[in-house]
């Protein structure tokens, strides 16, 4: 497969997303390094499900990058630590945390699936954050096990312990997602258990989430908007369902070139539309990156419910 020339390795965007805005990825982990193998995941199978925390990249490279994009004029909403595997297995976030706070009054979020919050030392190193954005998509052992599939040494009442002590000690702000799946957790029941342990946790923000893009299992089944209302209902006014990302609310975006595009894909799946008003391209632009990345074996195609997704090729 032909590579693109990449400026940057670590940090991308400012991509849209449907619950931050315009952020500024950061991408601390190798694809697919993460403390669990969620049925649901938009990047896939997990091929490396560890605890092992180390200095996956070096994090002055990290922090150059930032600096550079916020200089050529980036505008985003948040600078959000995310992207290809989970970023608290990455020791040196929190002094990217501090570091990056220096460097900009940008609100700083980390998107984790909260597993390692157990750990002292991570939530010691989450505290500079603006906002912390965990997940929580089961209200048991067993729902756990079957949805996020997480490595043999997480267990789940030590993971929601984890969530509740770092509310404890973090100033900032928690928004929540959950992650809700036709058949599995999509039950009143079951919500019910996953509210117990939310009201534990006290999060600002509760996001209710489904499958709405390519999943790693094709188990992972989207539930209908009427039921997500109803669940919204359920767990009370912090709640709200992720709504799709607004043209109108997006800054006119310049210089966008194909290895932008790329790396939104490496990042996740989207159709020709969702890439046009994502990265306010016209249809035909949009459509000229894509066939480009195509010639050069850099992206796949997907159907999912009729739609047609593009995702970046991983060989």
């Amino acid at each position: 497969m032909k590579r693109l020339q990449e400026k940057y390795r670590y940090v991308f965007g400012p991509v849209p997303s449907r619950r931050f805005g315009r952020s500024l990825g950061i991408d601390l982990i190798p694809f697919k390094t993460c403390t669990y193998d969620c049925i649901y995941c938009q990047l896939g199978k997990t091929s490396n499900k560890t605890l092992q925390r180390e200095a996956y990249v070096p994090a002055l490279t990290v922090l150059e990058e930032v600096r550079q994009k916020l200089q050529a004029g980036a505008r985003p909403d948040y600078i959000t630590f995310s992207g290809s595997g989970e970023p608290t297995l990455n020791t040196d976030i929190g002094f990217l945390i501090r570091e990056i706070k220096k460097l900009s009054d940008v609100p700083v979020l980390v998107l984790t699936n909260g597993s390692l919050l157990s750990i002292p030392e991570v939530r010691e190193e989450l505290k500079p954050a603006d906002i912390v954005s965990p997940s929580l998509d089961a209200g048991d052992e067993a729902m756990f096990q079957r949805i996020n599939r997480p490595h043999p040494g997480i267990v789940f009442q030590e993971m929601v312990d984890g969530l509740v002590a770092f509310r404890e000690s973090f100033a900032g702000q928690i928004w929540l997602e959950v992650f809700l799946i036709d058949g599995l957790n999509a039950s009143e029941p079951e919500v019910v258990k996953i509210l117990s342990h939310l009201q534990r946790i006290r999060a600002e923000k509760i996001q209710l989430n489904t499958a709405v893009r390519p999943t790693a299992e094709r188990s992972a089944l989207e539930v209908p908007a009427e039921r997500m209302l109803e669940f919204c209902e359920i767990i009370g006014p912090k709640a709200e369902i992720i709504a799709p990302v607004s043209l109108a609310s997006l800054p006119e975006d310049t210089g966008t070139t194909s290895r932008m595009v790329l790396d939104f894909l490496q990042r996740r799946p989207a159709t020709l539309d969702d890439l046009a008003s994502g990265m306010r391209l016209n249809a035909n632009e949009a459509l000229k990156h894509i066939t480009l990345l195509k010639s050069l074996g850099s992206i796949e195609e997907v159907m999912r419910k009729g739609r047609l997704y593009f995702v970046a090729s991983r060989e």
